[in-house]
This record gives structure tokens, C-alpha cells and sequence, in this order.
């Protein structure tokens, strides 16, 4: 075989999901350096947040920003949507965030959500956002 068979035929999968998920990592590295990571764990700073919406709306907005930043290099970001839908956030915040409607960010995603997240069509979880533009 030579090298050119070798490049054109070699099976790239693993490698296509090692790039993949590098991507997705460092978009969660830059996110930290943008949203931060709020205070420690048992300090007084973190037991002060714990009764607010605080560490809510942070690992929401970490997420919503990992989604732009994945979506900015080329990645399809289903991980990082599905993650954003069990924590509420609705298809307008979504759509919003991606510079897109909210009926566009269902059709983009919706199908491959449900299917992942009620693979048995007995109804997803209460923690989904009932909001279908359809």
C-alpha cells in the first residue's frame, strides 16, 4: 500500500472523535477563562451562593458560551445542547445564542435530543423545558 492508499483509505473515526472532543474540551477551557468557576466548594463565598440561582445561571451561561465556541469552530456542539436542555434552557435561549430562531435551533437539534433523552417516547425529563416551536 502506498502512502497516498494509506491516507485515502485508512478508516479515521477514532480520530475523527479524538479532534472532536479536543475541540469540545478546550471550548470548555476557554469557557472556565471567560465565565470562571465560581467560589470553592465549603467556603464561605460558595455556601452564600447555594441558596441563590447563582451556580445555576453560571454553569448555564458556561455552557451556552462552550455551545457559541463550538459551534464557531466547526463542531455540531448535540453534547453541549442536550446538557443545556436537561438544565432548562428553552430553544429561544438556545436559538438566541447561536444567532439563530428557535424554530431553527429545534430543527437543528430536536429530533437527536429527544432521541437521546426520551429514547422510549415515554416523555422527557421535567427538567426539559416544554417549550416545541412546532
Amino acid at each position: 500500500m502506498t502512502f497516498e492508499d494509506t491516507a485515502i483509505e485508512t478508516d479515521i473515526a477514532a480520530a475523527v472523535r479524538a479532534v472532536v472532543n479536543a475541540g469540545a474540551t478546550e471550548a470548555g477551557r476557554f469557557s472556565d477563562e471567560i465565565i470562571g468557576f465560581g467560589p470553592l466548594p465549603g467556603t464561605p463565598e460558595w455556601e452564600a451562593e447555594q441558596s441563590t440561582t447563582v451556580p445555576a445561571e453560571r454553569a448555564l451561561a458556561w455552557h451556552l458560551l462552550s455551545l457559541r465556541i463550538q459551534l464557531a469552530a466547526g463542531l455540531d456542539g448535540i453534547e453541549t445542547v442536550i446538557v443545556l436542555r436537561t438544565q432548562g434552557a428553552t430553544w429561544a435561549i438556545i436559538g438566541r445564542a447561536t444567532g439563530i430562531s428557535r424554530q431553527s435551533a429545534h430543527e437543528r437539534w430536536g429530533a437527536r435530543v429527544t432521541a437521546i433523552l426520551d429514547p422510549m417516547e415515554t416523555g422527557m425529563p421535567t427538567l426539559v423545558a416544554k417549550d416545541n416551536p412546532l
